[in-house]
């Protein structure tokens, strides 16, 4: 057996390559990631008391409850059996259903520009979202500027699976063709990003839009630091 030369041994750098393969794409998550969510943007408008409030959004709509939303049951059923335990406010509850989008406040600063950018350079864009499948359709419609310049996005209330059930994962790599080692996933979910990583997938803890962008610049996507123009 010959036996490498330096010119055909494999170099530290190519090694690295091949472990490491050319990330082309990037999934995003939705809530706190590309915009604003807080229940309290919407019902600061119905209860004055700033007390009633917290103690609304602590008590009766909580986190938990909602869950059930992202993995799939009807506001119907949910919001009937909820003010059946909180008869008082039955009204305050009724309206989380059709008002949903308003409590989804304007695009995380700098992010629409990292999506358009991203966009722009013919990165394929993902979403993964753990979200109600009554609520997703008119909130899609809504901020079309932002979701049209995605090519897929798993909603779980759709397929009555959330996150960070590997399931969901899973189900997105297959449908939008794309490998895991060749993605990148942003969250903002510790619990997210650990189920991804689990999978292969590169997962960055999302804080802020600037620091996401320098990660994706590490990572080789054709995007420049915000001002600047990407190399082509």
């Amino acid at each position: 057996m010959a036996v490498p030369t330096s010119s055909t041994r494999p170099t530290v750098a190519s090694r690295h390559a091949r472990a490491k393969p050319l990330k082309t794409s990037v999934i995003f998550d939705v809530g706190r990631v590309l915009y604003d969510w807080d229940p309290r943007i919407l019902y600061e408008r119905l209860i004055d008391d700033d007390r009633a409030l917290d103690a609304f959004l602590r008590d009766v709509v909580t986190i938990d409850w909602h869950f059930q939303h992202d993995a799939g049951r009807d506001f119907a059923d949910t919001s009937a059996e909820l003010s059946a335990l909180h008869p008082q406010h039955a009204d305050l509850i009724a309206v989380w259903g059709p008002r949903f989008s308003e409590s989804i406040g304007p695009a995380i600063a700098g992010i629409h520009e990292l999506v358009r950018d991203l966009d722009a350079a013919d990165v394929p864009l993902f979403a993964i979202t753990n979200f109600s499948h009554e609520f997703w359709p008119p909130f899609r419609a809504r901020e079309s500027a932002m979701f049209d310049r995605f090519r897929d996005i798993v909603v779980s209330g759709d397929e009555k699976i959330v996150k960070p059930d590997p399931a969901i994962y899973r189900l997105a790599l297959d449908r939008f063709g794309v490998r895991a080692d060749e993605t990148v996933f942003v969250d903002d979910n510790p619990a997210n990003i650990a189920a991804a990583r689990a999978l292969g997938i590169e997962s960055v803890l999302f804080t802020d839009a600037a620091s996401f962008r320098s990660r994706l610049v590490e990572l080789g996507l054709p995007i420049g630091a915000k001002g600047e123009t990407p190399p082509r």
